[in-house]
């Protein structure tokens, strides 16, 4: 009889990929609720069944808006539309690929950047696959992960051999996200750093960027009159306040959310190929994937430095972050030392960071669940609140639109200018707003009363429904809360 072979590294990564995401639906279910732990979740399944059904890319039905800033995200999540499958499934199914090729990518790295180094490849990919921000990413129905993908293989491809390719994951993360441009200068300084072959590798890669990023922008022109998707304006237009802190606050306030894990035990590793590609002027190796993480950090700190959500807007760093620690760790740690002190040193650094990814793992899963339950328990059982008691023709005005848009089936009217970029310019200005419900001829507001103390207060008398869930409240939050606007008082 044929013996079976060793288990493949795509395999084990993926088994345990899955296993990861199946232990957190299991925490979730637990708690009560199956759901996705952002409202934004929402937002793209909504988007992403209107595409399936009416072959628009809008929020509401015959009313195409560039909202959304994952149109790439949307196709994949309207696949499972248009074959007829459970959106819960197809959206975890997707999050659970998406975090194995993470892994697998992780480890190709790692055999790219130290050759032989089978054991860190190994490391770093399982490391990838249990981290427990990309644990939650996998299971959080958004498009992080996705992300995450085109980052790593626009490290991993050859420039000489795969130009094209690179110039294309550049572009194709600014259909992920907007924040994929900043991809652009990192494959480009990899095609630069090929002697001999810069110039042919750089138009390649600006070729295969152009090819998907031009009509990205002019198809975003065309239907809303400006280049970038709405909610790129808007997020900053609502966290201006934010950037009135200073820069350094702000850096450390955005830096060290990617390090909040087990990954935290690998700034040594960090150091130690940073401080030999300085010295051996090896940039291409590891500076330029740092340098990415350093530039998106950086960007973040400067526009939109927001710490909420386990800080999800980097949680695509960490891949690149786990990949260049795990292997300058190899370099260091030695388990089989003859030195007492540096064995001993070694295997203590390695037990502790094993212990500390499953505490955080397991701490991941608890936030995942209540993540779920507030949005399960106040965003939809609003939205369905919405959609039980309110007329079909009404006009439903709400900062939190994601679940709104997909069970309310009601006009929407949204406070946070992504499918309303009219409010962007006054969008914390409540008088304003008070005056735009009223000309928009608004029929309810749906909102935490916190966000809008000023115009709740003129129509608290209005109240219809409040959600009574433990949940929000026990994390430091509100009820949802829906008013009648028939009559905003002056």
């Amino acid at each position: 009889m044929r013996r079976p072979g060793p288990i493949t590294p795509g395999l084990a990564l993926s088994l345990v990929a899955l296993g990861g995401v199946l232990a957190y639906l299991a925490a979730s279910r637990a708690g009560g609720y199956i759901g996705f732990p952002l409202d934004d979740a929402w937002i793209h399944q909504t988007y992403a069944r209107n595409l399936a059904q009416t072959g628009q890319l809008a929020f509401v039905p015959g009313q195409p808006s560039a909202g959304s800033t994952s149109p790439a995200w949307t196709v994949l999540l309207a696949i499972g539309y248009g074959l007829g499958l459970n959106f819960h499934l197809w959206t975890y199914t997707l999050g659970a690929m998406l975090l194995a090729v993470n892994a697998m990518l992780a480890y190709h790295m790692v055999l790219a950047y130290w050759p032989g180094a089978r054991s860190a490849a190994w490391a770093a990919g399982l490391f990838v696959a249990v981290e427990w921000h990309l644990v939650w990413a996998a299971a959080s129905g958004m498009e992080t992960l996705l992300f995450s993908t085109l980052v790593l293989l626009a490290c991993l491809l050859s420039p000489a051999r795969h130009g094209g390719w690179l110039g294309l994951c550049a572009g194709l993360s600014l259909l992920v996200r907007p924040d994929g441009l900043l991809l652009l200068p990192l494959v480009l300084a990899r095609a630069a750093f090929d002697p001999g072959r810069s110039v042919r590798n750089g138009a390649r890669v600006l070729a295969g960027f152009a090819g998907v990023c031009l009509p990205y922008l002019a198809f975003n022109q065309w239907l809303a009159g400006s280049p970038w998707p709405n909610t790129f304006y808007a997020k900053q237009a609502e966290y201006a306040v934010q950037r009135l802190a200073p820069l350094w606050q702000r850096l450390a306030q955005v830096g060290v959310l990617p390090l909040v894990g087990a990954q935290a035990l690998l700034l040594p590793g960090l150091l130690r190929p940073v401080w030999r590609a300085l010295r051996q002027r090896q940039w291409e190796a590891v500076l330029l994937p740092l340098g990415w993480v350093a530039a998106m950090v950086g960007a973040y700190a400067v526009r939109l430095p927001v710490t909420y959500q386990h800080g999800r807007y980097l949680i695509p760093v960490i891949p690149v972050i786990i990949v260049a620690g795990v292997g300058g760790l190899a370099r260091i740690v030695q388990l089989q030392s003859p030195h007492l002190l540096a064995r001993v040193g070694s295997r203590a650094g390695l037990a502790a960071t094993l212990v500390l990814a499953l505490v955080f793992w397991v701490l991941g899963s608890q936030a995942y669940m209540r993540d779920v339950q507030i949005i399960e328990t106040e965003m939809v059982a609003a939205a369905r609140w919405v959609s039980t008691h309110t007329a079909r023709e009404a006009r439903v005005a709400a900062h939190d639109i994601g679940a709104l848009g997909y069970y309310g089936q009601r006009e929407v009217l949204d406070l946070a200018g992504l499918v309303s970029p009219a409010v962007i310019p006054f969008m914390r200005d409540e008088a304003r707003l008070g005056e735009w419900l009223q000309t928009s001829e608004a029929d309810y507001l749906m909102t935490f009363p916190g966000l809008y103390p000023a115009l709740v207060e003129k129509v608290e008398g209005g109240l219809k429904y409040q959600s009574g869930a433990p949940y929000s409240p026990a994390a430091g939050g509100e009820n949802m809360a829906i008013y009648s606007l028939e009559v905003i008082l002056p």
